[in-house]
């Protein structure tokens, strides 16, 4: 059976990620593709810093960007996948009632997600990301509370530390959505950042559901520091690049898997 690009795309870099590289013709052979072929699809994931193009294949990107304790600056990030990013945050929106308290962790998933809630009426949000605060206050809406936690500062603008996670430990929230850096069946929910780590595990038990919300990339990749683990998610909305094996591990630890399409 033949796969769709996005599909063998996500199979590509799974395989890059576990080898660490590689080779076109070898790539081709598996697929039942043309050689040319194989090589769009590493144009594209080199397009999206997934991997690093080689002479007659392509290899993980640099040591520095493979590292769990890697942690990219939020305009960077904000520049991955943002097709897959909207139709997550587009999905995740429906999780989002009237009247509710809900928590956004720092990400830029969740940033998308906030632009899609401006409408919601009588919300209040709980934030410790700068970025989520900022486009919130900025719709000005009167019947809308927004807190923000105080906290140290970190290149994606997240606001952590004994002051995020001391302010996050008193409150009682309907709804949880986080953000993580990666995902994985031995690893769960992950973190390049350990002071990030915490503040997000206080974020995550001040919630009655968790919705974790992640584009497909995340899979496999471990940060440092565990958040959660798969099974603590009442909802992960990913998009649709998931593949099959990805998909079979999620479903059968999450209790809603929802797939995004990407437009």
């Amino acid at each position: 059976m033949s796969l769709l690009a996005r599909q063998r795309q996500a199979l590509i870099l799974e395989q890059v990620r576990e080898r660490g590289a590689v080779r076109v013709s070898d790539l081709a052979e598996r697929f039942g593709v043309s050689d040319m072929t194989v090589r769009r699809d590493l144009d594209v994931l080199a397009r999206r810093r997934l991997v690093d193009k080689v002479h007659g294949g392509a290899t993980a990107v640099g040591p520095v960007a493979s590292t769990s304790t890697d942690e990219p600056g939020f305009a960077v990030k904000s520049g991955r996948q943002q097709k897959e990013k909207e139709a997550i945050a587009e999905a995740a929106a429906r999780f989002v009632e009237p009247g509710t308290a809900i928590g956004l962790s720092a990400g830029t998933t969740t940033w998308a997600l906030a632009r899609r809630i401006t409408d919601v009426a009588d919300l209040t949000v709980v934030t410790n990301s700068m970025a989520v605060a900022e486009v919130l206050h900025a719709a000005r809406r009167p019947d809308r509370t927004v807190v923000l936690t105080g906290g140290i500062r970190t290149p994606s603008e997240a606001l952590v530390g004994p002051v995020a996670v001391a302010a996050l430990r008193s409150l009682n929230l309907d709804v949880v959505f986080l953000g993580v850096h990666g995902m994985s069946a031995a690893s769960g929910f992950t973190t390049p950042n350990l002071m990030e780590s915490e503040t997000d595990r206080a974020l995550v038990e001040a919630g009655q559901r968790l919705v974790v919300v992640a584009d497909s990339t995340k899979w496999g990749t471990a940060g440092i520091s565990t958040i959660a683990e798969l099974a603590e998610a009442d909802v992960l909305v990913t998009d649709d690049g998931l593949d099959a094996d990805a998909r079979a591990v999620l479903e059968g630890e999450v209790d809603q898997l929802v797939l995004a399409p990407a437009r």
